[in-house]
């Protein structure tokens, strides 16, 4: 029985990833960049799985960047779009990962000018609010596809469509929808978009960048020999061999492991009956993304999380609970959730390998953990 559901934070690397990066370690350990044997057969799996990688977002391969995870994607594609666009503001929303908050406020602290728009209470930004937000001089508008916290899926289509009439630029962080929703739909519309490694099941420590080749920017440290002088350091040949792998896997088995997610997910939802009136799930949807917000009333979520932990289960709280941070509201404060019930929050995240029983086995620890609180159950 898996009792692990916190995917959307880690996954377990996929045995067909591991077998990838040792191979890759032990046989193609020459430097990309090194004009020998060792360097040129090294250079040559990575131009193999930057065209596979290419090939599985249908994009151009000339705009893909391996980079150390979504966290550096992030930076530099928002650091190098501003500073190469005529304006000086960034839209962003109150949903995004910190890695995008934290390079707005970096922005913010260098003189540029950022907004930031609210959502609605689906969990969605609020499409008239950004149009309110657009200006002559918005450079770039950054706005994750699928929320970390609570799975909900951003409209990218329409977002375009406002983007366009402005002249901006529309990246996006993906780290969460790879893997779990047709991202290829999805890339048309999206000038640079983030990626992540270990949330498909590859090695940490890895992921890529696209920005698309029509698209001038500057790179963040300049006279960089690798990754054509968008990314400084050796390249991680062995991990990046085991992210292609992984997200081969997961887009070649997309519908099978869409199905099954949405399957559990509706059996979790439908297991948590017994005791809904003492739990909101928040932004309810059984979409095919392996995420679930839910605020437990009456109990702080991180208590709860260290006593399903304590009972064998593993899930997460954090980033969601914190109600205001720096005038930027938290994800749950921007739903509709107040901030005393915003402590009770825990998230859920599944894999398409669990099966039913474990989760009637994560549904009952629930219980038990509520029931020891309340004789109300």
């Amino acid at each position: 029985m898996s009792n692990y559901f916190d995917y959307a934070s880690t996954c377990p690397i996929d045995e067909e990833a591991l077998e990838a990066y040792i191979k890759a370690a032990r046989e193609f350990y020459g430097n990309t960049s090194s004009l020998h044997d060792p360097g040129t057969k090294a250079e040559v799996l990575l131009s193999h799985c930057r065209q596979t990688l290419a090939d599985l977002l249908e994009v151009n391969k000339e705009g893909i960047y391996f980079t150390s995870g979504g966290t550096e994607s992030n930076l530099l594609a928002i650091e190098g779009l501003m500073k190469a666009g005529k304006g000086n503001h960034l839209i962003t929303s109150a949903a995004e990962h910190s890695s995008v908050k934290n390079a707005a406020k970096k922005l913010e602290a260098d003189g540029y000018e950022v907004n930031w728009v609210p959502l609605t209470k689906e969990g969605t930004i609020d499409v008239s609010e950004l149009e309110n937000l657009m200006r002559e001089d918005t450079v770039l508008v950054s706005i994750q596809h699928v929320n970390s916290e609570l799975g909900s899926i951003q409209p990218i289509k329409r977002i375009r469509e406002i983007c366009d009439k402005w002249g901006a630029l529309l990246h996006s962080d993906c780290v969460q929808s790879f893997g779990k929703v047709d991202l290829k739909s999805m890339t048309p519309y999206l000038d640079s978009f983030s990626l992540s490694s270990h949330k498909v099941y590859g090695p940490k420590g890895v992921g890529a960048l696209y920005i698309s080749p029509s698209v001038s920017f500057q790179p963040l440290l300049p006279n960089g020999t690798h990754e054509a002088g968008v990314r400084a350091g050796t390249v991680n040949t062995p991990g990046i061999a085991g992210f292609i792998t992984a997200a081969s896997k997961s887009i070649r088995e997309l519908q099978d492991r869409q199905s099954k997610v949405k399957a559990l997910k509706r059996e979790f939802l439908t297991a948590l009956k017994d005791i809904r009136n003492h739990v909101t799930v928040v932004c309810e949807s059984v979409n095919s993304v392996p995420i679930i917000g839910i605020c437990m009333h009456g109990l702080e979520g991180q208590w709860v999380m260290l006593e399903a932990n304590r009972r064998g289960y593993a899930f997460s709280t954090g980033s969601a609970c914190q109600v205001r941070s720096e005038g930027s509201p938290s994800i749950l404060e921007a739903v509709g959730i107040s901030g005393e019930e915003a402590k009770s929050f825990i998230r859920v995240s599944f894999s398409h390998e669990q099966t039913s029983a474990d989760i009637e086995g994560l549904v009952e620890c629930l219980k038990e953990i509520a029931s020891s609180y309340s004789n109300s159950f």
